[in-house]
């Protein structure tokens, strides 16, 4: 048996002590470029070409405000609490996974009493015996001569890895999700503030209506326009007014707390939208990168790795179960010399037939192995578009802002001039209601234009894998 066991271990060291296959990168199955055409303009080249990922969201959003509202969201959000304790909990899985190399040794102390009645003894007199013992032991130690256990390790630290790199993720979520919720808490102020200086201005003209009206100089259908004028501002204060404290609920809901007043945007952009520069033509690598995508490359490894444990499975395995100590009759007597005791259990379990089960985990760790390495690639994909779509959007974006600025400017002009001719008699309430209507239009188009320019810059900060430093 002794021979036996030493030629297992030489073939097990000459295997590499690991039946799992070696892991291999799967290519990234997208384009190694970014997609090019009339949406995709290229990006200004950077001051400093650093990787996204290396730009902390300090460094990156300007206004001090949002930065100390992202730095409550990061300290209270409950879902990045969960994702911490889920870190917590993973590694204490592995722990229990590493433990699994190392023997088990326990120290016992024990006493054994046994009481004989006098009709079972030769002198009729009942009697007790005591035994004591004590020592230490190793219960069934398995020789991971075959690699089982290291690759049940190995398993489990990949995805203590992958919950470290989920929480990241989340992180990074976070950040762009705060920053987003706070630049349209701005956008529905400015909206509100819009309504409010549109419902003032529709007031007066219904006024001027009334009072021509009262005089006899016009019709009853100039009041009435002028009056539905106001009606639909003052409907769309109601609306802005409901949805600012909704913003505000939301960000609330995002920080973890209640966000203190003068941390809340006052309805300007300002320096909120002022964020640092991406990094021009970055490669598509850069995905390979993003905490998303490590996280699937680490449930892929663990997959790797158990597939090395299922194939353990169909050679022998060994465990040894032994102790040392004393024993006596008295406990006086337990550690005096000749009290010695020890005992020594090898086993090996060979197995012959199992009805196909480990033929069948085999086949379960292999499968689950090609489940993960087409998970990676399509989050590799979907990031891939994130990023396609956020470049896209940020290709058209400068002109789309310049037009709808020059839209509302445009109907400004026009709006004054139907005013000051209604204003003097020579035309009907009906052209400067609808040129009101169009500068509103304009307004609230040329608001949504520069909400839609700083989320792009966000998100595309989000989506190139940026903000999860750990010193933030």
């Amino acid at each position: 048996m002794k021979k036996t066991l030493l030629t297992l271990a030489a073939l097990a060291l000459l295997a590499g002590c690991s039946l799992a296959p070696v892991y291999q990168q799967p290519a990234a199955p997208v384009a190694a470029g970014w997609p090019t055409g009339d949406a995709y303009k290229p990006a200004p080249a950077a001051a400093e070409q650093r990787k996204v990922a290396d730009i902390a969201w300090r460094d990156y959003f300007a206004d001090e405000r949002l930065r100390q509202v992202i730095a409550l969201a990061l300290a209270n959000n409950r879902d990045l609490r969960v994702s911490a304790l889920n870190i917590e909990k993973a590694r204490a899985q592995y722990g229990i996974e590493q433990a699994a190399l190392l023997p088990k040794v326990s120290a016992t102390v024990s006493q054994n009493a046994t009481r004989t009645p006098g009709s079972m003894r030769p002198d009729g007199e009942a009697a007790v015996s005591r035994q004591y013992s004590g020592g230490l032991g190793v219960a069934a130690y398995e020789l991971d001569f075959f690699g089982k256990l290291r690759s049940l390790s190995e398993a489990g630290l990949q995805q203590y890895l992958g919950t470290e790199e989920a929480r990241r993720a989340q992180q990074i979520s976070l950040v762009a999700e705060v920053a987003n919720a706070y630049l349209t808490l701005i956008a529905d102020q400015q909206r509100l503030g819009l309504a409010a200086d549109t419902l003032k201005s529709q007031q007066i003209s219904f006024e001027l209506s009334k009072r021509r009206f009262d005089a006899g100089v016009t019709s009853g259908l100039d009041m009435y326009e002028a009056q539905s004028s106001v009606e639909a501002a003052r409907n769309d204060m109601a609306v802005y007014t409901a949805q600012v404290a909704l913003d505000q609920n939301a960000l609330t809901l995002l920080v973890g707390g209640a966000v203190p007043a003068a941390l809340l945007p006052s309805g300007e952009f300002g320096a909120v939208s002022k964020l640092a520069a991406i990094p021009a033509e970055l490669p598509s690598a850069v995905l390979q990168q993003r905490p998303d995508v490590l996280e699937a490359e680490r449930t892929l490894r663990a997959a790797n790795a158990n597939i090395g444990a299922a194939r353990a499975a169909f050679f022998p395995s060994i465990s040894l179960t032994a102790s040392a100590g004393s024993a006596s009759s008295s406990l006086s007597g337990l550690f005096k010399g000749g009290s010695s005791t020890w005992s020594f259990l090898p086993q090996i379990n060979l197995p012959i037939f199992d009805g196909g089960v480990n033929r069948a985990n085999l086949n379960i760790a292999k499968t689950e192995r090609d489940i993960a390495v087409a998970r990676y690639e399509k989050s590799i994909q979907s990031a891939f578009r994130e990023v396609a779509d956020a470049l896209a959007q940020r290709g058209t974006l400068d002109e789309r802002l310049a037009s709808q600025q020059a839209l509302a400017e445009a109907s400004a002009k026009s709006f004054r001039i139907h005013e000051a001719r209604y204003q003097k008699g020579a035309e009907s309430y009906l052209n400067a209601l609808v040129s009101q209507r169009a500068l509103y239009s304009a307004q609230q188009g040329l608001i949504s234009a520069r909400l839609s320019q700083a989320s792009n810059a966000v998100t595309l900060y989000k989506v190139l894998g940026g903000g999860w430093q750990p010193d933030d």
